[in-house]
């Protein structure tokens, strides 16, 4: 068995031990025996069952991540419709959580912790693909802000607490409005600054 099967055989079992029982009644020894495997071997692999969940997580949401930093490089698209594509990662990423959540019968305590790391690596990993596309549309003279980086995370967080919808609950219109809004206030800051 090759290194990268054994790693996703713990990811696997980590995943599957999730679906019914709480992460911190989890321990090592369990996650080896579930993916058939020696309790030394996780270690060759995962410094930590932290170190496990936070692989666990990665994995479940690389593809929405990978197609958000494919698009930092497409400079002949439109900020502004790279920006609403990343969005879209992020709704369909929120969504895949949101629906793997329903199905575990983990507690609130349990389920706001696996949010709680799920919505950090959200923002770490995004925050500097939506800065670069933001720091592109400045110099392309499309987007008028002197502080990327600082913009991305604001727009990450408003996108996040929107899409989870766990921190204020709201309608689906409720959250259509809100991103909607949050894009016209990019874009009429984009035409404030450009009026003579």
């Amino acid at each position: 068995m090759s290194d990268q099967t054994k790693a996703q055989k713990i990811l696997d079992a980590l995943q599957t031990l999730l679906e019914n029982r709480d992460i911190r009644t989890i321990s090592v020894s369990e996650i080896a025996q579930t993916a058939g495997i020696g309790k030394g071997s996780i270690y060759y692999y995962y410094p930590s069952k932290d170190a496990i969940l936070e692989a666990l997580i990665r994995r479940n949401y690389e593809k929405p991540l990978a197609v958000a930093k494919s698009l930092a490089h497409q400079t002949e698209v439109s900020p502004f419709t790279r920006m609403a594509m990343i969005f879209q990662a992020c709704r369909n990423s929120s969504s895949e959580f949101l629906k793997s959540e329903s199905n575990s019968i983990a507690g609130a305590q349990e389920k706001s912790f696996l949010h709680q790391k799920y919505v950090s690596h959200m923002i770490a990993e995004m925050k500097p693909v939506l800065a670069e596309i933001i720091r592109q549309g400045i110099q392309q003279g499309e987007i008028h802000f002197d502080r990327p980086e600082a913009l991305a995370e604001i727009v990450l967080i408003v996108l996040t607490v929107k899409r989870d919808n766990t921190l204020v609950p709201s309608s689906h219109e409720e959250i259509r409005d809100t991103i909607a809004g949050l894009v016209t206030l990019l874009e009429k800051a984009q035409k404030i600054r450009q009026a003579p």
